[in-house]
């Protein structure tokens, strides 16, 4: 063939194909289309077979407390019952046995999650934002405890409030002010117990948003003549709100929930100090057998105020998490 031939060379059959493959793609957008509609079906496939999985047991716990002892055994759990077998009878009596309990958990919860929640702050701001010697060991001491499991410490928990320290007798001379009763002793022994047990794990979520800060602000700030607690208290203390919100429906959900410390502490569901897990595992018991939807309507009831707290901090929560 000679140079300067028009002949055209050789072409490439790949580059023809993909060519034609795109051109059929433009000229037939329908299949594009399809594919699309095949994938948004398979996602919300699986967000449904989601949303089923986790509301499943829920619906399944609210349709048992709305039952007749009769009807559950008649019916399949998941379903609701007929006419003769709704009742909210069980929501009634529940209440009724958990309301003294749920006053209790109040009393403990509250002040054991604030305390968890302030002394979670400083400590996290004197190992974060305040350089001393020894501070690393100290962190260390606050890390370890996070890890110390509840059952490691049962025997001496139940010793040192029953035998050392004994704040029913200690206290004797506060019983008789108004409003005060010796079984808020126990309940006092409660929140110690829960604030010690709670303030390593706030300490390190604090101190996760604290290492987050500008170091040049509060350096400005010592300059400027602010000691310590004013530095914490005008800068610091405003910054962690959101934070304390995180911090607040975490530690308050761990309280309100534990069962241990409560069986370990208060020991009897029939004491005047008894929280509302310990009366909640009792509730429903009998000769004759479990009274299933009798234990499904006091579950619901004693979960509300953890539903209400999350309702109440739900923006300053999420803004938290974002820190």
């Amino acid at each position: 063939m000679s140079e300067g031939s028009n002949t055209p060379g050789p072409v490439d059959p790949g580059a023809r194909v993909g060519e034609g493959s795109d051109e059929s793609r433009e000229s037939d957008p329908s299949a594009f289309t399809t594919s699309s509609a095949l994938r948004r079906v398979a996602l919300y496939g699986t967000v449904l077979a989601l949303v089923a999985f986790y509301l499943t047991p829920i619906e399944t716990g609210l349709v048992t407390a709305i039952k007749t002892s009769e009807a559950v055994r008649t019916t399949l759990p998941f379903l609701p019952p007929g006419p003769d077998g709704f009742t909210v009878e069980k929501w009634v009596y529940a209440f009724d046995a958990l309301s003294h309990g749920m006053v209790n958990s109040m009393l403990f919860t509250i002040p054991s999650t604030i305390l968890c929640a302030v002394f979670g702050s400083m400590a996290a701001y004197g190992l974060t934002l305040v350089d001393w010697r020894g501070q690393i060991a100290v962190l260390a001491l606050f890390i370890a405890g996070i890890f110390i499991p509840y059952q490691a410490v049962i025997i001496p928990l139940s010793e040192f409030w029953s035998i050392w320290m004994n704040l029913d007798e200690r206290l004797a001379f506060l019983w008789a002010l108004p409003l005060l009763e010796p079984h808020h002793a126990t309940i006092l022994e409660l929140i110690v117990t829960h604030t010690g047990y709670g303030i390593p794990i706030c300490t390190i979520l604090f101190r996760a948003q604290y290492k987050t800060m500008s170091w040049e602000m509060i350096e400005a700030a010592r300059l400027d003549g602010a000691s310590l607690w004013r530095g914490y208290r005008r800068i610091v203390l405003p910054l962690s709100v959101p934070m304390f919100a995180v911090v607040f429906i975490f530690q308050f959900t761990q309280v309100w929930n534990e069962f241990l410390f409560s069986l370990t502490i208060i020991r009897s569901v029939g004491d005047p100090a008894a929280s509302v897990t310990l009366i909640l595992s009792g509730l429903g018991e009998a000769l004759e057998g479990v009274d299933f939807p009798l234990r499904m309507a006091g579950a619901f009831i004693a979960a509300l105020p953890t539903l209400v707290v999350y309702v109440l901090f739900a923006d300053q929560f999420a803004e938290g998490v974002r820190v």
